[in-house]
Order: structure tokens, then C-alpha cells, then sequence
């Protein structure tokens, strides 16, 4: 039976494993076999990216397997074909699809109609790539996981729904300060506090950003204006500017923490040049995390797990 990775919630039970594969993957494992061989995933993107497309392609690359790029130009999907439609035809070729989308239900139906695995590479719901970089880049850093505070700050987008998600499954405390009409999704709050009880964390969403950063282990936050928001520019970013990242927030938590930064990012707007280069920060780190988790995804999902 195939396995889609459309959420943090299709990992729970394999969450730990992945994050063990990824440490494995980046200290060398498999360096010199190739457990993807003849392997195949067409990425299909709606968005522009760097970070995923460089790190799936070379992910691919470095395991054996190969990945095609398909813009929206390059796909009858750019000019009315359907996404089931699309989903059923490239099942034919390749053994997995990875999809950059603008609306979760384009990638739902691209899931339900596929017969390969589908990974979610980030749409307007979640990003579940980026949260398994961003919970070995804490490893990394705080040696586990469980019972370390991890402070989101800004949009309560899809990141932050997805780091919410990830943070309650692994027993971390998880604190989203977000302006008025802009929290986390409502039904995976619930989800995620469900999570948090089982696994004995924390979830908590507050509007004080300054009270969430206290004791902070980790302090994060994502772009204020993501793609297709561009016209409220202005206002978000009046809204947002007390939810910062700064020198006077890091010094509200722990004296260690660290702060963290999906990119891109804009100095100066969600995250203070300051603090963006100073020595907390590790965004260039979860940058390149992205390429052991997914090398450790597409193992798991693709077939070539050991």
C-alpha cells in the first residue's frame, strides 16, 4: 500500500525513525550505495522555490534515483488538464510525485487519484517537509526534543500549523504568538493539543509574542506575506512588526536559545539582521537539513529504507 506524506500527522508513527535516518544520512549512511536506484519522482511545481527544488533534486541524485522538474508551463495541468487526470497519467511513469501547491485540495486530489506516493512540498495548509528539518536542526542543537520550548512567532500560516503538529507529537512545549484572526488552524489546534496530551507536551496559542519567547529553547518564525498574498503587503506588515525577532525578544528567552527561520526571509521585517547573522541563529542549518530529511522521506516513502 502506498504512503502519501500529505501531513505531519501521515508521520506520527514513523517520526522518530525519519529523524534517526536523516542523522544517519547526513554522517554518511549509504553514502556509497544507492538505495533509490532506478527510482523516479516527477516534482511538480506551482511555486517558485529554492530550497525544495535543490534539495529533492540532489536528494534524488545522491541516492541513486532521479528527479524530474515540471513547472506548471512544462504540464498540460497549466492549461485546464486536471489534477486527477495528471495524477493518474504520471502514476504511469514515475514510482513517486512531490507537489508544490497553492490550495490543499489540489493536493488532496492529486493524492487520491495518484497510485505512487505523494509528498506535500508545501501548500496553503501545511509544509511538513519543513518541519522535519526544523525538528533535526533542534536535535542538532538541544540533544532532544522532548520537554524543550519552542516559541512560534508571526502568521499562524502553514508552517506554523505544521510545526504545531510536530512539536505535540514530540513532547515539546509549543507556544504561537499571533495577532487577533491570524492563529493556527482551529481543527488542528484540537488535533495538535490532542497530540500534546498523549506524548506529554504542550500546545498554547497566545497574541503577546514577548510573553511566548519567555524560556524559549527555540524561537521561530516564517515571511509575514507569503506567495499569493502580496496585495496585503502593507498592512500585514504594520500588523506584524511587534512580532519580530529581535535582540529584545531573544533576550526573553533562555540564554541559549536559538532562532530559526524557514527562509527566505527579509532582515529588517520578521527577523532583525542582528539576530538573523548573529550567533543564535541557525537558519543556514535547517537549510540544509532540508536535504538529509528528504533524502530520509523519499527512502521511507519511496521503497528504499533498510
Amino acid at each position: 500500500m502506498k504512503r502519501d506524506v500529505i501531513s505531519m500527522l501521515d508521520l506520527e508513527d514513523v517520526l522518530p525513525e525519519v529523524l534517526q535516518l536523516a542523522k544517519d544520512l547526513k554522517k554518511g549512511k549509504y553514502a556509497n550505495e544507492q538505495p533509490l536506484r532506478g527510482k523516479k519522482l516527477a516534482m511538480i511545481f506551482e511555486k517558485s522555490s529554492t530550497r525544495t527544488r535543490v534539495s529533492f533534486e540532489v536528494g534524488m541524485l545522491e541516492l541513486g534515483g532521479h528527479a524530474l522538474n515540471l513547472s506548471m508551463k512544462d504540464l498540460q495541468l497549466g492549461r485546464g488538464e486536471t489534477v486527477a487526470d495528471t495524477a493518474k497519467v504520471l502514476s504511469r511513469y514515475v514510482d513517486g510525485i512531490m507537489y508544490r501547491a497553492y490550495q490543499h485540495e489540489m493536493m488532496l486530489d492529486l493524492a487520491k487519484n495518484a497510485s505512487v506516493p505523494v509528498i506535500n512540498a508545501l501548500d496553503n495548509f501545511e509544509h511538513p517537509c519543513q518541519i522535519l528539518a526544523d525538528l533535526l536542526t533542534v536535535i542538532e542543537y538541544k540533544k532532544q526534543l522532548k520537554g524543550k520550548k519552542m516559541t512560534y512567532v508571526g502568521d499562524g500560516n502553514n508552517v506554523c500549523n505544521s510545526l504545531m503538529l510536530g512539536c505535540a507529537m514530540s513532547g515539546m512545549h509549543f507556544v504561537a504568538a499571533c495577532p487577533n484572526g491570524y492563529d493556527p488552524d482551529l481543527g488542528l489546534t484540537k488535533k495538535a493539543l490532542a497530540l500534546a496530551k498523549n506524548y506529554k507536551g504542550t500546545v498554547e496559542i497566545i497574541e503577546d509574542p514577548m510573553e511566548a519567547a519567555k524560556d524559549a529553547d527555540v524561537v521561530y518564525t516564517d515571511v509575514w506575506v507569503s506567495m499569493g498574498q502580496e496585495a496585503e503587503a502593507n498592512a500585514r506588515e504594520k500588523l506584524f512588526m511587534p512580532y519580530q525577532i529581535n535582540s529584545a525578544m531573544m533576550a526573553k528567552a533562555k540564554k541559549d536559545a536559538i532562532a530559526m527561520h524557514c527562509l527566505p526571509a527579509h532582515r529588517g521585517m520578521e527577523i532583525s539582521a542582528e539576530v538573523m547573522d548573529g550567533p543564535q541563529s541557525v537558519v543556514f542549518d535547517q537549510a540544509e537539513n532540508r536535504l538529509h530529511v528528504q533524502k530520509a522521506l523519499m527512502m521511507l516513502v519511496l521503497g528504499g529504507k533498510k
